[in-house]
């Protein structure tokens, strides 16, 4: 099994991802919101990559069945129903709910891997079954983390090498790793041991303290407190358990 470890989205395009396998790692918060989201009864995320197409695919269902969630710089998109904090997405807000989602990091990297043969969303929330399902596929896969504004987030790389040593640790299961994956693996083995610490003295958890956010802080580094793993099935995003169960129909090609 080869693991390749991604910076950030700028390094890869659709086309690299078509048919591959891939993890989209987006710790602050895109990840944790949406399997916050789906544990708590939402019915799917939609990820898109811009304001206008979020408004485009909620269409005339938008107030009724299908909520929009999502952030610019940290805040919550005017018009929307819910920003991007793990808070706001409680069992009462979003049950039975689709969600057209919208952040400034997370939806996009979603939104390149659409035509991978598989993928999942991780966070620390979610870690180690994000590895079981790596590691239960049997196959390569590639770690793309979201970043900030396409430049590299060490929060994402940091869990992206707590993947690779839970795998790289399974004798059972030969890994080979890119350099990118090397120096995951080193970053979560020197910072990972305090990931409370590390997120708030890194740019965007010190970012999202400033602007009033500090609790989600905790919510995204408490490790496996959510064991669920949403993965995209179909053209949306749904909890692997799910697949087959029945969604709504939304035209969700970017651009459209």
């Amino acid at each position: 099994m080869k693991l390749e470890v991604y910076f950030s989205p700028a390094q890869v395009d659709e086309m690299q991802l078509r048919e591959k396998n891939v993890i989209v790692i987006d710790v602050l918060r895109a990840s944790t919101t949406v399997v916050t989201a789906l544990n708590n009864g939402a019915r799917e995320i939609i990820p898109v990559g811009s304001i206008e197409s979020a408004v485009k695919v909620s269409g005339n269902l938008f107030g009724d069945v299908v909520l929009r969630g999502g952030e610019r710089n940290g805040k919550i998109i005017t018009g929307f129903n819910l920003g991007n904090s793990p808070s706001e997405y409680t069992e009462e807000a979003v049950k039975g709910k689709s969600i057209i989602f919208c952040t400034t990091n997370g939806s996009s990297a979603m939104v390149k891997a659409k035509y991978a043969k598989r993928m999942a969303v991780a966070g620390f929330i979610n870690v180690s079954l994000a590895a079981e399902y790596i590691r239960a596929a049997g196959e390569d896969f590639s770690l793309v983390c979201a970043g900030k504004q396409q430049l590299f987030c060490v929060e994402d790389a940091v869990c992206a090498g707590m993947i690779v040593k839970i795998l790289a640790e399974d004798a059972a299961v030969p890994v080979e790793l890119n350099d990118a994956a090397v120096a995951a693996q080193v970053l979560y083995k020197t910072v990972g041991k305090n990931l409370l610490k590390m997120v708030k003295s890194c740019d965007h958890g010190k970012y999202l303290v400033e602007i009033g956010f500090e609790n989600d802080l905790k919510t995204c580094v408490d490790v496996d407190s959510i064991p669920v793993l949403p993965a995209l099935i179909g053209n949306v995003i749904k909890l692997k358990k799910d697949e087959g169960k029945h969604s709504i129909t939304l035209d969700v090609q970017e651009g459209k």
